[in-house]
């Protein structure tokens, strides 16, 4: 029977990964059906290897090399479905569309709402495993349902946006040892503007470019301009974006913090709760533009942790630890890494 994914033994992981850590995988299989993924887990199954699941590799972080079969879902396709009773407009995205090609092609469409993610990394797929999020727009808004193999009873599952146990960067999925393998996302956007203009910088950006009524596609192209000159290009400097999430507190606490530091930038969250800025911590501790050999913190943004060139994944987290244990000792708050994390347990 024709093999229907490829696969390459002792393959290189370097240029699969933003970081651009040197690592390598027993085994790298890539498939872009649904068959093939199926395959795919059942020959790692046959040859006793865990299974890692890497999409377009922009929000992990890998710390060794990695006994296991390393699988990349590469699925491609857009389909719209017809309009939803609720008056939205329904699309379906495989799970290796790239994100920010993805948002472009829905805004051309006449399709709103998720402008304000653009140029965010990464593959649809991924995209609710983290419920991504910028400029106080959250994915979970938009999302009607996940699709996913799941691996526990061996069958496609759809699983409701109700049922996703989203919250701020977390799902189910991160949760779940990976039992669903995310194979498709299906939206529910608008057909009319809805703009989410709250961030003063995204307003500023606007005016800068003489937009006073601005657009969807205006908001995208704002958005871009912002990340693009706020977070460097992983092509040019390894990186996975922001690396520590900004931590929600109880209100209280905040706000005794705020008393004590009244720089820190609080915002409210979900009932009770503020979100603190991760990155003010961070540079109040002293560690913007820190540097440990080719592991460093950026020097214009401190929430985003960069390899020179020659860092290995183990030095990258060295340095985040010692970061979250300086905010915890200064500021008594707990910094949660947010990029996925991976290694191999008898290398730990």
């Amino acid at each position: 029977m024709t093999q229907r994914f490829e696969l390459i033994r002792d393959a290189d992981l370097q240029r699969l990964n933003s970081f651009g850590v040197a690592a390598r995988a027993r085994a790298l299989a890539r498939a872009d059906t649904r068959d093939g993924l199926v395959a795919a887990l059942d020959f790692a199954a046959s040859q006793g290897l865990r299974v890692e699941v890497l999409g377009g590799g922009s929000n992990v972080l890998i710390v060794n090399d990695l006994d296991a079969l390393v699988l990349q879902p590469q699925l491609r396709g857009i389909e719209w479905l017809r309009q939803g009773a609720d008056g939205r407009i329904r699309v379906r995205a495989a799970a290796g569309e790239n994100w920010h090609a993805f948002v472009g092609a829905t805004l051309a469409q006449g399709a709103c709402g998720l402008e304000n993610l653009a140029l965010i990394p990464g593959n649809v797929g991924a995209a609710p495993i983290q419920n991504i999020g910028a400029y106080g727009v959250e994915l979970e808004r938009f999302v009607a349902a996940v699709e996913a193999y799941d691996r526990v009873e061996r069958r496609f599952v759809r699983i409701e946006a109700a049922d996703c146990g989203f919250s701020y960067r977390d799902s189910r999925f991160k949760h779940d040892g990976e039992r669903h393998l995310i194979v498709a996302v299906e939206f529910a956007l608008s057909a009319s503007p809805q703009l989410l203009l709250d961030y003063a910088g995204v307003r500023e950006e606007l005016r800068s470019l003489g937009i006073a009524n601005p657009a969807p596609v205006d908001v995208y192209r704002a958005v871009s301009a912002i990340r693009q000159r706020k977070l460097p290009d992983p092509a040019r400097l390894g990186n996975a974006g922001s690396f520590f999430k900004n931590p929600l507190l109880p209100a209280d606490q905040a706000l005794r913090l705020k008393i004590g530091h009244p720089g820190l930038p609080v915002y409210p969250a979900a009932a009770g709760l503020s979100k603190l800025a991760a990155g003010w911590l961070i540079e109040h501790c002293g560690w913007k533009g820190y540097r440990d050999g080719d592991a460093a913190v950026h020097q214009q943004h401190a929430l985003v942790l960069v390899n020179h060139g020659h860092a290995s994944g183990r030095q990258i987290l060295a340095l985040a630890q010692r970061i979250q244990a300086d905010v915890q000792a200064r500021f008594g708050v707990e910094l949660e890494i947010e990029p996925r994390v991976l290694r191999s347990p008898v290398l730990q």
